[in-house]
């Protein structure tokens, strides 16, 4: 069913039948709109990156930050995490084929971004 919106005789809005799911817009920004999300698939575009190497890339960003967010990518099945040796542990993080599926938006998310910088 389709929201209705009608405006009463003092010009408020008033919504009848709203959609209690988030919306498409909302769902993609809770995969790739969290702090860092974005920023860290980007840096994955080129291929595998090791954990201490993606950290430097992201200089803003803590460990235990990119961390988490690496483990909710992972989880959602846009990251692949390998382990490469055991001692001293060596990690590298690749984008699967869904985690490229974000890259055209995110690099056009930057585009705007540079072009609208306030």
């Amino acid at each position: 069913m389709k929201s209705r919106v009608e405006t009463d005789s003092y010009g408020r809005k008033k919504v009848y039948d709203a959609c209690m799911e988030p919306c498409a817009i909302e769902k993609g920004m809770r995969i790739i709109g969290g702090k860092w999300t974005g920023s860290i698939i980007y840096h994955l575009k080129d291929g595998a990156v090791r954990f201490n190497d993606l950290t430097r890339m992201l200089g803003g960003a803590s460990k235990k930050m990119i961390d988490q967010r690496l483990k909710e990518l992972e989880g959602r099945g846009m990251v692949i995490r390998t382990v490469i040796s055991d001692r001293p542990i060596a990690v590298t993080y690749e984008l699967t084929e869904f985690g490229r599926s974000a890259l055209d938006i995110l690099d056009q998310l930057r585009v705007w971004s540079e072009s609208n910088e306030l």
